[in-house]
């Protein structure tokens, strides 16, 4: 008796189209958990952040600067833990489309197993001349073959279609993976910068009441002696990562220039180079074969060098953390493939060709660009915290509650820059 080809092909291709499977309601628990914790932490984060903006607008003194800390470490405290929170979702997606996609690529296999079936035979078939068919056996018999054939290449029209949809679902799965795990490395960078910008918080509140508990006079002489003269403030250094010390005064003068151009606030540009400086203490100390990305900006980072002369295993660059890719250059923190696309624009707007990540007026120019394009230019409060985080995380990304720390700093940096500037203007 001959094999149902086509029958046992039409079976494999329809386990192809078979949904994957559900996941165990220990999950879903899991997962309402999880949003239910993280509901309570946003909803306590509004509630600071009501309370540190009525405690902002009190009168400057010891009490108020202490409570003012204090609401700024419990900020920070409640946005790590939302963080946390939203990783371990990030995390249990990402094992879901894992899961997915094992599944789905034994899909792949079986089908293209079951293809090979089915060409064989339908070659089998195909290869068979008239003659033989009726010496091997009666007119049913060839009829059989012939019916037997069509049913086999209907299967075959079938097994394409339904290859064809597996594998789109793969590539999507893969995408959407592939956007988690980004997602995931950029969180974890913020709490690494949150964590750092903690310590520091703590440490001004715990200088603060060692050097004024109960001296509020000569608190209030120390606030006053702290103002800087446009003199000092133009001899400052503004520490770039990955470059020489350059003075405020130039920064300025730099971030003066491209804001011209950019229609992006002097202050801003510098607040987010301010951020960028202080991203990690490992970051500017990472090598290109060791911490870049291999495909994405290797490459890039190699072409660049040679145009610009330059030793690329002796340049700086920041450091492979251990969540994911390091490689980024220069003071605006640019990674080489993001450079690639904006090396242009920022040559012509810089008069340098071609421009140099490391250096800090090139830097500056490349920030207000990328600013810019963020829609900084529109200027506003809630415009430029906007475009702050999405110089981090991308537009896709900027509005998510658990980026909020960086544009929340970002804007935080440049009123203290604001604040010099206008000593400066005054």
């Amino acid at each position: 008796m001959r094999p149902a080809y086509g029958r046992v092909f039409l079976c494999i291709a329809c386990s192809l189209a078979m949904s994957v499977p559900c996941y165990a309601d220990t999950v879903v628990d899991q997962r309402a958990a999880l949003q239910k914790q993280l509901a309570q932490i946003e909803s306590e984060i509004v509630q600071n952040q009501e309370r540190l903006a009525s405690q902002t607008l009190q009168r400057a003194s010891f009490e108020r600067d202490v409570s003012v800390l204090d609401s700024k470490i419990k900020a920070a405290q409640l946005a790590i833990r939302q963080r946390d929170l939203v990783i371990q979702q990030l995390q249990s997606g990402v094992s879901d489309k894992e899961a997915a996609i094992h599944v789905l690529d034994g899909k792949v296999s079986d089908g293209q197993a079951s293809l090979a079936q089915i060409l064989r035979r339908t070659r089998e078939i195909d290869e068979t001349t008239f003659a033989e068919v009726m010496l091997g056996g009666s007119l049913t018999d060839l009829f059989g073959e012939l019916d037997e054939f069509a049913t086999i290449q209907h299967a075959l029209g079938l097994s394409f279609t339904e290859m064809a949809t597996t594998r789109q679902d793969l590539s999507v799965r893969r995408q959407a993976l592939l956007d988690q795990q980004s997602e995931e490395e950029d969180l974890r960078q913020l709490q690494v910068l949150q964590q750092q910008s903690l310590k520091v918080t703590q440490k001004q509140k715990q200088d603060l009441v060692t050097a004024a508990r109960g001296q509020e006079a000569i608190y209030l002489q120390v606030i006053a002696s702290k103002k800087q003269s446009a003199a000092q403030i133009r001899a400052a250094l503004f520490s770039l990562r990955d470059s020489s010390s350059v003075s405020f005064g130039d920064m300025y003068a730099y971030a003066k220039e491209a804001s011209k151009i950019t229609g992006v606030r002097p202050a801003l540009i510098l607040g987010i180079l301010s951020e960028e400086s202080n991203l990690g203490q490992n970051v500017g100390t990472g090598n290109w074969l060791v911490d870049m990305h291999p495909t994405r900006d290797r490459p890039v980072f190699a072409q660049l060098c040679a145009q610009l002369g330059l030793d690329p295993n002796t340049q700086k660059v920041s450091k492979k953390p251990w969540y994911g890719w390091g490689g980024a250059m220069g003071p605006a923190q640019f990674i080489p493939s993001t450079w690639a696309l904006y090396q242009d624009r920022i040559a012509n707007m810089a008069g340098q060709s071609p421009p140099n990540p490391w250096s800090p007026r090139t830097a500056v120019f490349a920030t207000a660009i990328l600013m810019m394009d963020n829609g900084a230019d529109r200027g506003g409060v809630a415009a430029e915290r906007l475009a702050a985080l999405r110089y981090l995380a991308g537009w896709k990304n900027a509005t998510k509650p658990a980026y909020a720390f960086y544009g929340d700093d970002v804007m935080d940096l440049s009123a203290k820059v604001q604040s010099q500037i206008d000593i400066l203007g005054g």
